[in-house]
């Protein structure tokens, strides 16, 4: 049976278009019952015999119908194995996905389980339980009657089976009760389930009707008309809420689709945050000019406060008014959010707060994340809760709470546990962890794997150069190798081979997708989150030393002043001569009585490097800084015994610019070939007033930081220098990365030729070609070039510039989550390292705020604060970027929040600093540690 709707629209010129769409109604859709007398049994039939229902709110095995609400707000408890025997309506599938793509997939992933015996019956497609629309019925009215319409036909059809209707909707249950439906709420029946205490814990709060009380913590949200009514007349702006590390009453909106005057706005207070969320999508009214005042430089700590504490917040907001009364050139524009346009409310891990009742039935959750507030939560497993690290999702923010409210979802493992600690990190920063699904893996190629007479025909063989790779130590999934031979006396023939990873994922495959989504390779500090199988990424793919490859070569002929003669790209096969890390490969250069080819090439590889640095960085490349450390684990423990700066070689800089030249020469292949649909990577310039911080600490210590083009700013840095501060030009450089905008990928067709440039590397065309193991932008450059050369066909979502923006926009979000989570695991492992350990460590101010100065610890790239009232102490006085010496220990009062203490040892003021550590007993400490990492060190030789 055809049945067609008509929609009727207008266009953008004010005529009215008519679309009529087709819809097919069949007769012969099975139900999904495998004990029905109408229908042949199918393959996803519902067998009730190997799974039932146990809720002793019927007394009859049943089968569930749950509307769409429910799947939305209830999916912690349909992910439990208690529920089975479901069935979805496509009418509810389909606005799950269109209101919630992660329920959406999440319900997916249920219903892919056989055991669960979930069945999607296509209701809307189905001749007897279509419905069709009336014209003035609100959407959530016609689904309803949807899915009544289907409970009514699944009772007549299936008349000796019973059927259960779920939904929380009041009105909804009164209406099927008229029909005859066993109806209940997702409460009543998880309340009569077995384990129901522990599955009540994961209901999910509901939002109500609240009526305002005078007594109210917080203003009322605008309603979604006058949001949109507000920004289409430009009193509100939409942007996204961000909330301060430092002070939990400040945070800011950064605005969308702006001019450059107004890209942020500063929220202070409990009325000015209004109940926004670290990301929540929100519209924040602008204040007159009167009223805006400057970011605060309080370090303000949300320790310890509940609701009987609001009076000291309230305290803590006046301290924050005080900033007022500073320069009117320092004061940024300042407004308050009037509303919540979209959550982006996450599952978040932490624990529950340590003091007060553990039986009490209310709990305080502490996230581990400091820019999401505590979240009140109901669980009557409080006692054994205490101990776990557990994952929490909010539920609603009533005004009258100080805190949002939410549900448990699950238990992660034992407080401090180091398995549970890395499950944190990666759930924290949304990074795909789980095993690799059997569809994936049947996507790799047969072991063993050889390179057959066909392969060697397609490729360029390349196997008789002498080409070697250079990574960290340890490492196992190389991308790169390099190799350099003499053509002449003034010409050298230099190539850049990366591994072909491509010829092993091939496009629409289930590996591609999963590489797709996962993005990048996480690296924790004992762990790799793998972005492809470690059949690819640590053996096939992997250049190894000895071991012959598919490669994809990037070749130049150049002169001895690194001057690039020609460069051709092409697919080969290699033979690493020698996998080197770093410092092997600096000894081989260093040692002036080896004359192997591999250390002729690797010494005239050093030295055009040097040159392309060196014009690099008078283009106006910067050269910026982070202090980044290596953690020395103890092999059988996993223990950290030692924390340190990592050791840079000229041998790191030598292989950065060889990838950065391949890189840009790629690019400007790409780009040529497909001027719409070549994927770059652009780093943009950012706005003057980033550099506020920098200018006001430069002009302080009396230099003039020009910041007007990258390359003012390389040559202010280059200047910035004192001889008896070492480490200053170092920190500034520290704050300068601080100041910059987030590289972020994008396919060329979508913005002008003049947004394509990198600002930090000072070149006008830049992508990612040299770590495909690791990361998918390079395997998608990959396939571009590998069409550009000929060695492969193209595909429709490879010239889709939409499809590619979608994918760049998940690969900005991935890359970015992976490096917060590399460093999150490097924190808590530098926590562990200093547990039961007080140390006396040079370290220089960074910043000075209010009431705390901020130290950097270059030994370990700690940044910590030192709280004191005064910067100021009879002839001692504090200044940005001053050598100091502090004593460091670790406070584990706060299980969730450990953070380091300081206090001030040189220079010394009375009645505040410390005395020094004795020296033997620090240096008895270090010598040990080194002693298990030499020890580590020769057993790895």
């Amino acid at each position: 049976m055809l049945t067609t709707k008509v929609f009727i629209r207008k266009n953008k010129a004010g005529n009215f278009l008519k679309n009529i769409r087709e819809h097919y109604l069949r007769d012969d859709i099975n139900c999904g019952i495998s004990n029905c007398d109408h229908c042949v049994p199918h393959l996803n039939s519902i067998t009730p015999p190997t799974n039932e229902n146990k809720s002793t709110l019927y007394n009859f095995n049943h089968y569930l119908i749950l509307d769409t609400n429910v799947i939305l707000h209830q999916m912690d408890i349909l992910e439990e194995d208690v529920i089975c025997n479901v069935i979805i309506l496509n009418t509810v599938l389909e606005e799950v996905k269109h209101r919630n793509l992660p329920i959406y997939r999440r319900l997916n992933n249920v219903m892919e389980n056989s055991s669960r015996n979930f069945y999607l019956f296509p209701n809307n497609f189905h001749i007897e339980c279509y419905v069709a629309q009336d014209k003035l019925e609100i959407i959530n009215d016609y689904n309803d009657r949807c899915i009544r319409k289907a409970c009514v036909w699944y009772m007549q059809h299936v008349p000796k089976a019973n059927f259960i209707l779920v939904t929380d909707d009041v009105a909804n249950r009164q209406l099927a009760l008229k029909d005859n439906i066993h109806c209940c709420s997702v409460e009543n029946y998880v309340a009569q389930l077995e384990s129901a205490a522990n599955l009540q814990d994961k209901l999910a709060h509901h939002e109500f009707q609240y009526a305002s009380k005078k007594d109210d913590i917080f203003p009322p949200h605008l309603t979604t008309v006058e949001i949109h009514q507000g920004i289409k007349e430009n009193k509100f702006y939409q942007g996204v809420y961000h909330a301060s590390r430092d002070n939990f009453l400040e945070g800011y909106v950064t605005i969308e689709e702006s001019d450059e005057s107004l890209t942020q706005i500063i929220v202070q207070g409990r009325a000015g945050q209004n109940r926004a969320v670290q990301g929540d999508i929100v519209a924040v009214e602008l204040f007159n000019i009167s009223e805006w005042t400057v970011p605060s430089d309080m370090v303000l700590e949300d320790e310890g406060l509940v609701e009987s504490g609001v009076d000291e917040v309230v305290r803590k907001e006046t301290e924050l008014k005080l900033s007022k009364g500073k320069k009117a050139e320092d004061k940024k524009p300042t407004g308050r959010v009037v509303g919540i346009i979209r959550r982006k409310w996450r599952q978040y891990c932490g624990i529950l707060q340590q003091d007060g009742d553990a039986t009490n039935l209310h709990q305080l959750f502490v996230p581990a994340e400091r820019r999401v507030p505590k979240i009140r939560i109901q669980t009557r497993q409080g006692e054994y809760l205490r101990s776990q690290k557990i994952v929490v999702s909010i539920d609603l923010w009533p005004q009258h709470s100080r805190y949002p409210e939410g549900h448990f979802v699950r238990a992660l493992g034992p407080i401090g546990d180091q398995a549970t600690e890395n499950e944190v990190v990666l759930l924290e920063h949304e990074v795909p962890h789980n095993q690799f699904s059997e569809q994936v893996l049947k996507c790799l190629p047969k072991i063993p794997w050889i390179i057959t007479d066909a392969d060697v025909a397609e490729r360029v063989d390349l196997r008789h150069l002498a080409i070697c790779s250079v990574d960290p130590p340890g490492c196992t999934d190389i991308d790169d190798a390099l190799h350099c031979r003499t053509l002449s006396e003034n010409t050298f023939e230099v190539g850049v081979h990366i591994a072909d990873v491509s010829h092993f994922i091939r496009p629409g495959t289930a590996l591609d997708l999963e590489a797709a989504n996962r993005a990048t390779t996480v690296y924790l500090v004992n762990k790799r989150i793998d972005m492809v199988p470690e059949l690819l990424s640590s053996f096939l793919c992997s250049l190894r030393g000895g071991e012959e490859r598919f490669a994809f070569s990037c070749i130049w002929e150049m002169d001895k002043d690194a001057k690039i003669l020609n460069v051709r790209c092409h697919k080969s096969i290699i033979k690493s001569r020698k996998a080197m890390t770093y410092e092997e490969a600096q000894i081989t250069i260093d040692d002036k009585t080896n004359n192997g080819a591999i250390a002729i090439a690797l010494r005239n590889l050093n030295m055009l490097a040097k040159i392309l640095k060196r014009k690099r960085l008078e283009n106006g490349a910067l050269v910026l800084a982070s202090p980044e450390v290596k953690i020395h684990m103890d092999s059988e423990t996993m223990e950290p015994l030692d924390v340190e700066v990592k050791q840079l070689f000229e041998t790191n800089s030598m292989v950065e610019e060889f990838m950065l030249l391949a890189n840009i020469s790629v690019a400007e292949i790409i780009l040529e070939a497909f001027p719409d649909c070549a994927m770059l990577r652009r780093h943009p310039s950012p706005p003057v007033t980033n550099f506020d911080p920098l200018l006001k600490v430069g002009q302080n210590l009396g230099f003039d930081i020009k910041v007007d083009t990258g390359k003012h700013l390389a040559e202010s840095l280059d200047l910035a220098v004192k001889k008896n501060n070492p480490y200053m030009n170092t920190m500034l450089r520290i704050l300068a990365t601080r100041c910059m905008m987030q590289a972020v990928y994008f396919p060329s067709g979508i913005l002008p030729r003049s947004n394509y440039f990198h600002y930090g590397l000072a070149v006008p065309l830049y992508t990612h070609f040299t770590s495909p193991i690791r990361r998918y932008a390079d395997i998608m450059v990959h396939r571009l070039l590998a069409v550009t050369v000929g060695s492969d066909a193209t595909y429709p979502d490879l010239l889709n510039k939409q499809k590619s923006q979608q994918l760049c926009n998940n690969l900005n979000y991935r890359n970015r989550m992976a490096q917060y989570a590399g460093r999150a695991s490097v924190a808590f492992n530098t926590h562990l390292f200093f547990r039961n350990k007080v140390q006396d460590e040079e370290g220089y101010i960074l910043c000075i705020r209010k009431n705390a100065i901020q130290i950097l610890i270059p030994r370990y790239g700690l940044e910590c604060a030192l709280y004191l009232q005064t910067q100021k102490c009879g002839d001692v006085v504090l200044r940005a970027f001053d050598p100091v010496t502090v004593r460091l220990s670790l406070d584990s009062s706060n299980v969730q929040h450990e953070r380091f203490v300081l206090k001030l040892v040189h220079p010394y003021i009375d009645g505040f600093s410390v005395q020094p550590l004795s020296v033997p007993s620090k240096r008895k400490n270090e010598i040990k540690n080194k002693k298990k990492i030499n020890e580590k060190r020769k057993k790895q030789l």
